[in-house]
């Protein structure tokens, strides 16, 4: 192992503690309350009944708007209970930052309702965290596959939505989404060369882990499920041992999974999602290419970086790059498969423009195959000409702005929120903000709160 990759777990963890500042410690958005109001219902009421989380936030003025005040104050499921659309997982990894929040509260004579400052705050650092857990495992990750991934890792940070959802609005699902899926695949990489009991177990919980965080994040296990058929059959598995195994990770899955099926019981009356949520599912995908191509909403225009990284693991995938792993290719095409099945399932989604929100978030949980794919196409560039290589630093330079610009033209409210315009957008990264930028860094971690409910401009 390189200095520099046994250095990159070091590296990542000092840059992510001095940038804890920019950390954004509020709740604004009506996915943070519901999955947020999950902890205060067990922490202080322990019920299902999240009127008084929804009033407290509509209240306060952090969420009051009219659209919040009719969904989740008005109207109710079909079990007569107010609407939470959010699964427990985000409050089941918050739970122990929650609980230290509670602590802070006692001892420093804050609030301690549970839904104050100090709470929210405890919340927002642990979805950074978690991003952090994320990055760093998606690291080990593409060094293990790779003998590399420090710097693909620092890209992806700073070249997607991740950033956003670790630093603005951390109390979204999404931080926690991406640790969840980078841990299952990292437990399928440890497994899959030998698939024991134990290995078993470990991945069928992860992803019980991820389904809950996420429910759409299940389709990460499609493809292990696939990789664990081949190797059975490669290795002339007696059906029965291979069908033993399997149903101890599906009932280690399930098992984990109870906590889960028990709260929607208990809220919606069933087993399984609201009706309202099953019902905005197409399953024949008809918004898969817009999804990621769409020029106003899709993947590759809000992260080009992904565009780069998804080609890095199609030369992966095409056995075009170096590997200590035997049968890289076959790793290679089975990241593919879980690309393309979050295209499928986000293509699948009526609101699939996730208009109003930043960058085509639902793809956040890609994390780890996209810090693989851009280790992977760094490898080929790494063999290429000088030119070559100082042609694919500036590409991945301005992808990386592009993030943070569209970051910047987000927050100040100079941007259409409900979509990309692309050669405003351009031009406002481009040309007007490389003169601004620093005025407005030292503005957002010196006066954040002048960027709150900007007029759009």
């Amino acid at each position: 192992m390189s200095l520099s990759s046994r250095a990159a777990p070091a590296l990542l963890i000092v840059v992510f503690l001095l940038l804890l500042p920019a950390v954004t410690t509020r709740i604004y958005a009506s996915d943070e309350v519901e999955a947020f109001a999950w902890l205060h219902s067990w922490f202080f009421d322990r019920d299902v009944d999240f009127q008084n989380e929804y009033q407290y936030f509509y209240d306060a003025g952090l969420v009051k708007t009219v659209s919040f005040h009719e969904t989740f104050l008005e109207r109710t499921n079909e079990a007569g209970r107010r609407f939470n659309f959010a699964p427990i997982g985000c409050a089941v990894l918050w739970a122990p930052f929650y609980g230290a929040g509670h602590v802070a509260a006692r001892l420093s004579g804050a609030p301690g309702d549970g839904l104050g400052h100090t709470y929210v705050a405890a919340v927002a650092y642990g979805s950074a965290v978690y991003g952090l857990a994320a990055l760093l495992l998606s690291c080990a990750i593409a060094t293990r596959l790779l003998g590399r991934g420090l710097a693909a890792s620092v890209a992806v940070w700073f070249g997607t939505p991740l950033l956003f959802y670790m630093y603005v609005a951390p109390p979204m699902l999404h931080a926690c989404s991406a640790f969840a899926v980078s841990l299952f695949v990292w437990i399928w990489l440890n497994v899959r060369e030998t698939w024991s009991a134990r290995g078993v177990v470990a991945l069928g919980a992860a992803a019980a882990l991820m389904a809950m965080v996420r429910e759409q994040d299940v389709f990460f296990a499609v493809p292990a499920a696939i990789d664990f058929v081949r190797w059975s059959a490669s290795r002339g598995t007696r059906p029965s041992g291979a069908a033993l195994t399997a149903a101890l990770g599906v009932g280690t899955c399930v098992l984990a999974y109870a906590p889960q099926l028990l709260a929607y019981r208990a809220l919606n009356g069933h087993p399984w999602p609201t009706d309202y949520v099953t019902r905005k599912m197409t399953w024949t995908a008809p918004h898969a290419l817009q999804v990621v191509f769409s020029p106003e909403h899709g993947l590759f225009m809000w992260t080009p970086l992904a565009l780069l990284a998804v080609l890095g693991l199609v030369a992966l995938s095409l056995g075009r790059v170096r590997s200590t792993a035997a049968d890289i290719r076959w790793i290679g095409g089975m990241m593919l498969l879980m690309v393309g099945l979050q295209v499928y399932v986000n293509g699948s989604v009526e609101s699939w423009t996730v208009a109003g929100s930043f960058g085509q978030r639902r793809f956040v949980a890609l994390t780890p195959l996209l810090v693989t794919g851009l280790a992977a196409a760094g490898g080929v560039v790494a063999s290429s000409s000088r030119a070559v290589r100082i042609a694919a630093a500036a590409l991945v330079a301005a992808c990386l702005w592009w993030n943070v610009a569209l970051m910047i033209q987000f927050g100040l409210n100079v941007m259409d929120r409900q979509r990309l315009t692309l050669p405003e957008n351009a031009w406002t990264t481009f040309v007007v903000l490389p003169r601004e930028a620093p005025g407005i860094v030292w503005r957002y971690l010196a006066h954040r709160e002048s960027f709150y409910n900007l007029p759009r401009r």
